[in-house]
């Protein structure tokens, strides 16, 4: 195993922008000749001449610094030659907008691989806690041949190349908790509620001190909590319901922000001064309280017991008041009522109980701003209940409203409506209408047995509304709403399959250290335009590329990266697969086999739209105006005319200018200190 191994992201972005790397590839018993160009995009057609991409295979072999022609591999290539089996991406010769993107893929590949200098320390601990948990329905499925658990393995989220969190509920689990979780030194969330996990809790998880969440609820623990966990200072959630525990609780997890401890034998509760949820009120008095209500004559009980009856009646008209005020009391204000328009500000319990405390068995999504709930209100009103993850506002609490404020004056029928929200010192909750038919993503490609379908009128309609949601923000609202992930799991259905737009303006709000797919951009990879990955910065024309990419999406029922494709063909990314096919005549190909009839003329206007919205270049690409216009035909057949002519000129130049070159047989070119990583 290499341990010596360390390539900093920064510094391969640094050196992939000075100079062109190449690599010597070998899969199955073709051998290739590929070379990296630099990721700015300005540099791009200086650099084309270079052609070709990288592909990260099986047998996996790079031959740069120090040895261009052959030789021994140095540790780094034998690393990756050794652990990295699978196929992970492609880069197309003579593809500019292909190689901005998947050169990220492949730096970020670099990053989680490579990186780190104990590669295997949280794959080996997540691969005992596996054995532990007795995974016997493979539920899993982490490949051990992996180097670094943050890559691929589902059910692991990381940051900064460290395992962060573990969702692993309900998943028929029934072994016990290894000790080798404690070698997640970062692990912040732990999930592994609803399942049949026994044994006593681990005293061990107390010295676990970046613990935030854990939810260990409906298993079959027994014992009593260690003492050893009220140390864990930075907790902020703990469920332990429903196990077999007994005993004291240590005090200091009563001062966590949200606890559970109903559906045991702990000792809180009607026979203690500590409630067993957090939030319940408090049952009875403390011992003190009790001698000197022994003291206290029967005339001051009775009066005492007015007093509460008038308190009570007191708060209970408060509370029925404050449900249907809509103004909002900011901090630093001067303690003036704030109107939110219709926006209703909900309590922290009022979407408890909508939502069974946030129960495991509520989440209907889950995505890079959080997980959503279906929840129902006392007046029996379905909600989803956004509950932002990682949220940022350098303005505070006084900020965050004025911005929600901006997304609730976004009325429109292609948008989600904001119903309200709820802010407490570590939460940022928004509320909003449930759609009974989920997003166009459930139903292309996660339906179950029995569920209706997108017929090809839908799919058409859906377009055109998102269309029409995505034009709304961009030129109707003032200030413009950017939206930055636009796909197909954003657009909700209502019952009528009537498109809506959700998740826009969010953004800004979160923070954006937490990675999943990307490291400096908030979106989803095969939907990210090319210059928002290379700059950081968006804009309406980086809306419209994903608005293309969601249109193959609807057409091809497929998703915008499938690593199953390099099984038969080098493309991953759907856009360069429809281009593909397209150049090939194979039009009724790209359709959704699950679409039994459907219009090729509407079709063949959708994929010429979604292309033309996804062009390399944002300047090329029209607005939601123009996009709106194209789709009912309106100046489609000239805009897409020049799209060809461009395209062909663009191959023709680069079939001349690679007729220039002879690429020897394991040549590279010849540059000095070309390399990846300096010597450590």
């Amino acid at each position: 195993m290499v341990n010596s191994v360390d390539v900093h992201l920064d510094e391969m972005i640094m050196s992939f922008s000075k100079q062109i790397c190449c690599f010597s590839l070998v899969m199955g018993r073709r051998k290739i000749e590929y070379f990296l160009v630099p990721l700015t995009i300005n540099h791009l057609w200086s650099s084309k001449v270079c052609g070709g991409g990288a592909v990260v295979g099986e047998e996996f072999m790079l031959s740069h610094y120090g040895h261009p022609s052959g030789g021994k591999p140095s540790s780094a290539e034998s690393f990756c030659y050794t652990k990295y089996r699978y196929i992970f991406g492609v880069l197309s010769l003579w593809n500019p907008l292909k190689l901005v993107i998947n050169c990220l893929i492949l730096l970020n590949f670099f990053k989680i691989t490579i990186s780190t200098k104990e590669p295997d320390t949280e794959g080996n601990a997540l691969l005992d806690l596996m054995l532990a948990l007795n995974d016997s329905n493979g539920q899993t499925n982490w490949d051990p041949y992996l180097v670094s658990p943050c890559f691929s393995w589902n059910h692991v989220n990381c940051r900064d190349e460290h395992v962060e969190s573990l969702n692993l509920n309900s998943l028929g689990f029934s072994g016990t908790l290894s000790p080798a979780i404690t070698k997640l030194k970062f692990l912040v969330t732990l999930e592994l509620q609803n399942n049949s996990l026994s044994g006593p809790l681990p005293d061990y998880l107390g010295n676990m001190v970046h613990l935030q969440n854990i939810n260990l609820a409906s298993n079959k623990f027994n014992g009593s909590i260690p003492s050893s966990w009220g140390q864990l200072s930075n907790l902020k959630n703990l469920d332990l319901s429903s196990n077999n525990l007994t005993g004291r609780i240590p005090k200091k997890l009563f001062s966590v922000a949200i606890f559970n401890f109903t559906g045991t034998h702990l000792a809180c509760g009607v026979s203690l001064e500590e409630p067993c949820i957090s939030g319940s009120p408090l049952q009875v008095s403390t011992s003190m309280s009790r001698l000197k209500v022994i003291a206290t004559s029967a005339s001051c009980g009775a009066f005492i017991f007015l007093i509460l009856v008038a308190v009570l009646a007191y708060r209970y008209h408060q509370f029925h008041k404050e449900k249907n005020d809509i103004f909002v009391d900011v901090a630093g204000e001067d303690d003036r009522k704030f109107s939110l328009g219709q926006l209703r500000r909900f309590s922290w319990r009022e979407l408890q109980l909508a939502t069974d405390n946030f129960s495991e068995n509520n989440i209907i999504g889950q995505g890079g701003f959080g997980k959503v709930y279906k929840g129902i209100l006392s007046d029996n009103m379905k909600v989803a209940v956004k509950r932002l993850a990682d949220y940022y506002s350098p303005g505070g609490e006084a900020a965050f409203q004025r911005e929600i404020q901006l997304i609730s004056v976004a009325v429109h029928k292609n948008l989600l409506r904001l119903i309200g929200f709820c802010t407490t010192s570590s939460e940022r909750i928004l509320v909003y209408p449930y759609m009974q038919n989920l997003s166009v993503a459930y139903r292309l490609r996660e339906l179950k047995p029995g569920e209706k379908g997108l017929d090809w009128p839908t799919r058409k309609n859906i377009a055109f509304g998102a269309a029409h949601g995505l034009e709304y923000l961009h030129e109707h609202c003032n200030p413009k709403i950017i939206h930055r992930d636009l796909k197909a799991a954003n657009i909700l259905l209502d019952d009528n399959f009537e498109p809506v737009l959700g998740d826009f303006g969010l953004a800004k709000h979160v923070d954006t250290k937490f990675t999943h797919v990307t490291t400096q951009v908030r979106g989803t990879m095969g939907h990210i335009a090319p210059e928002y990955i290379s700059t950081g910065k968006s804009s309406e024309k980086t809306d419209v590329f994903g608005y293309g990419i969601t249109l193959l999406e609807l057409v091809t029922g497929q998703r915008a990266i499938d690593l199953s494709r390099l099984e038969e063909e080098e493309e991953v990314l759907l856009l360069d697969h429809i281009k593909k096919l397209l150049s090939e005549n194979r039009l009724d190909d790209i359709v959704d086999g699950n679409l039994k009839t459907y219009d090729r003329k509407e079709v063949e206007t959708i994929v010429q739209v979604a292309l033309l919205c996804t062009n390399s270049s944002p300047e090329g690409r029209p607005k939601m105006t123009e996009v709106v216009k194209m789709l009912q035909g309106i100046g489609l057949a000239e805009k897409w005319a020049k799209w060809e002519q461009l395209e062909d000129a663009m191959k023709q130049d680069l079939s001349l200018m690679s007729r220039q070159y002879i690429w020897a047989e394991d040549s590279c070119t010849d540059q000095e200190a070309i390399q990846l990583s300096k010597a450590r």
